[in-house]
């Protein structure tokens, strides 16, 4: 077994604490890597605090993982020891049913393998995540970091970049499509960045005038206040796709006024709460609400590529493990721009 160390939660809505465990024995597919940096995901809130209700205790979270390959399998041939690697939310799956051999892992019909949260495939063996000092990972279930990207920037696209990529590749934005994005938080500053770069017009929605110069420094065309009627009102019917990122409560109906005949918009932020929805909003122009979880491998790293092509970055605050308490507190509050990446140099090893 491999010997790891990290922190854990060990309880609902308890404090992150030390805490040693083994990961699995590699295997001839297997690499291990050292942990560079790890992205702290408003997920991550979500699963310590048992929002969702199938958090699995201790957990050890972290879903945005760049490290440096230390050892290999045999049978392993994309990655050899030095290399930089990365692990998004999924580190494995049933391999045989529909989605998984159309390159969909992250829609396994026998549900895809948490990086965290979760027991592999043997239903026994707890995944712990990248809040720590290594990872053990098939290697069909780990990408490449492009050369010219910064490791530390680059975690939090693990999840963030690949969340918001999917669905804009997936209902084809490109030159000419008229995008509007929802929240300007830990997805909606990569959006922006990912829309620009594929050659849409973007409008931004935010309910903070202090965040309008960021949305445009950013890459957003027009930024919107969707506090003010007026605003809202002058978008009617103008836009092609909205990419709604907000993870909190909020009025459904108001954005899909500003959709054009057909228009979607998609869920990517996860409301603990329902969200209502009128059916008249829908039924006059033939709108869509859908959603979209993250992408599988191939397109995770198509993700990768793309943002190492345009060089995209998600905007992080480096923080030592020192800080993760302060850290969640300030996410609570949403008080970051845009995303806290853990320096994993600086987790403590455990007492001898």
């Amino acid at each position: 077994m491999t010997q790891s160390y990290g922190f854990a939660a060990l309880e609902a809505k308890a404090r992150l604490t030390p805490f040693t465990f083994e990961r699995r024995e590699p295997g001839p597919r297997d690499v291990v890597m050292d942990i560079l940096y790890c992205g702290i995901c408003h997920s991550d809130l979500f699963f310590v605090d048992n929002d969702w209700g199938f958090s699995v205790y201790p957990m050890v979270p972290g879903h945005e993982i760049v490290g440096q390959v230390t050892s290999v399998g045999s049978a392993v041939t994309k990655f050899r020891p030095g290399d930089i690697g990365a692990i998004g939310c999924i580190v494995d799956s049933c391999r045989q049913c529909e989605p998984c051999t159309q390159d969909l892992e992250n829609m396994c019909v026998e549900h895809p393998t948490p990086t965290y949260s979760g027991f592999e495939r043997d239903g026994e063996t707890p995944t712990f995540g990248g809040y720590s000092n290594n990872y053990v990972c098939d290697e069909d279930y780990m990408m490449r970091v492009p050369g010219n990207l910064n490791p530390a920037g680059a975690a939090p696209l693990l999840c963030a970049g690949i969340t918001t990529y999917s669905p804009l590749r997936h209902w084809k934005v490109g030159e000419g499509t008229k995008v509007g994005i929802t929240g300007l938080g830990g997805l909606g500053h990569v959006a922006i960045k990912l829309a620009r770069a594929m050659g849409a017009e973007v409008t931004v929605f935010t309910t903070s005038p202090g965040k309008v110069d960021d949305a445009l420094a950013l890459g957003a065309h027009h930024v919107v206040l969707s506090t003010d009627a007026v605003q809202m009102t002058a978008q009617a019917g103008r836009l092609d796709f909205i990419l709604d990122t907000i993870s909190a409560k909020h009025d459904l109906d108001a954005y899909l006024a500003l959709l054009r005949r057909e228009g979607t918009l998609c869920l990517v932020g996860a409301p603990a709460e329902p969200l209502a929805v009128n059916a008249f909003s829908l039924i006059g122009g033939r709108k869509s609400v859908s959603g979209s979880p993250i992408g599988g491998m191939a397109e995770t790293q198509e993700m990768l590529d793309f943002c190492g092509l345009h060089n995209i970055l998600a905007d992080i605050e480096l923080i030592s493990m020192a800080d993760i308490h302060a850290a969640y507190d300030r996410l609570h509050r949403s008080d970051v721009k845009y995303r806290f990446v853990i320096d994993m140099s600086t987790l403590p090893a455990p007492h001898k």
